[in-house]
């Protein structure tokens, strides 16, 4: 885990917000506790930090942490000790790996609202849950790689054919395939989280496969890119500044709107147990494409309006992207996890 530490954390503070946190009507800041099972430079877990703290910068509360803590039983111990001894308003953090110590800990004080990233529902009276639903952009990105690959062979780097990482991989395909019926979608999951030389060495395998545009839905995957001249769409966050010349785009996902909405309703006395996916999502500005940056000047013009004719259709929700939380067919997928 502690090879996360070398992750630039600018990648993650480099998300782009749709808006800024608005001043409710509190008589003074909300106690919010996070805790994360891996390092907090890691994409997944650092969206949800770099919206608590835009949060704590507003006023609206005050945030402790702790990152890192894993898969081998600490999660319910240290949940425990923070309900007990601190007894925050609201914790947040990622049960996925930790479900189940999770659910017991939240039964167990139902006065703090829990809200968790977890792929199950929520549980009455106090277990709020989310999922990083980035499934649409990642369709636009589809979109984008169909339109620009020159082989017919398009690569998809991804971390454990689970549900949430399918539907992203699934939804860029079918972009990609609406742009080019015939295009080859190669998928390699890693089976890990965070491994940027096991996804490097899965990217250059597509790249020998003749893959000339690529999805770094892991870390590493843009630095094959790079190396290799060829272009890239990164994920989670504006990933831009780790190749300029080489990532166009990708989906970016915003934890704001989701973590506004739970602290109003806890400021407000309101708040339930409740399934939080429509803020992640792009009509409520949890989802976006980040910006093309220079490549908006070399883009082809009808293909940008294509992107942002059906980017404002799936706003007015007049275009819905489908989701797939199968495992894509013919992906490969590694023997062998790494954290």
């Amino acid at each position: 885990m502690n090879a996360r530490r070398l992750l630039p954390f600018i990648v993650v503070i480099a998300i782009v917000f749709s808006f800024s946190f608005p001043s409710f009507a509190q008589d003074e800041p909300l106690d919010v506790f996070a805790a994360y099972a891996t390092a907090i430079e890691e994409p997944w877990d650092g969206v949800i930090h770099t919206a608590l703290l835009e949060a704590e910068e507003a006023g609206l509360i005050t945030y402790q942490y702790i990152d890192d803590i894993g898969y081998s039983g600490d999660m319910e111990r240290i949940l425990r000790e923070v309900a007990e001894e601190q007894q925050p308003d609201i914790i947040f953090g990622d049960a996925f790996g930790n479900e189940e110590a999770v659910r017991r800990v939240a039964r167990d004080y139902p006065e703090i609202a829990f809200v968790f990233g977890s792929g199950l529902g929520p549980a009455e009276p106090n277990l709020s849950v989310f999922d990083n639903w980035i499934h649409e952009p990642a369709y636009l990105s589809g979109l984008i790689a169909g339109t620009l690959s020159e082989s017919g062979i398009v690569g998809v780097v991804a971390g454990y054919p689970v549900p949430e990482v399918n539907r992203l991989v699934n939804a860029f395909t079918v972009g990609a395939r609406e742009a080019n019926p015939d295009i080859q979608v190669l998928v390699t999951f890693i089976n890990s989280w965070f491994d940027p030389a096991a996804a490097k060495e899965a990217a250059l395998a597509q790249i020998d496969a003749g893959a000339d545009i690529l999805f770094a839905e892991r870390f590493g995957v843009i630095e094959a890119a790079a190396e290799n001249g060829l272009l890239a769409f990164g994920n989670m966050s504006d990933q831009n500044e780790l190749a300029p010349e080489t990532v166009i785009t990708g989906p970016v996902w915003n934890m704001t709107p989701t973590v506004e909405y739970v602290i109003s309703q806890v400021a407000g006395g309101t708040y339930t147990a409740q399934d939080l996916k429509d803020f992640s999502m792009m009509a409520k500005g949890g989802a976006s494409l980040a910006p093309f940056h220079g490549f908006e000047e070399t883009l082809d013009e009808d293909l940008i309006e294509l992107i942002r004719t059906r980017e404002q259709e799936i706003l007015d929700g007049l275009f819905r992207v489908p989701i797939n939380e199968d495992t894509p067919t013919g992906a490969e997928v590694a023997e062998s996890a790494g954290e």
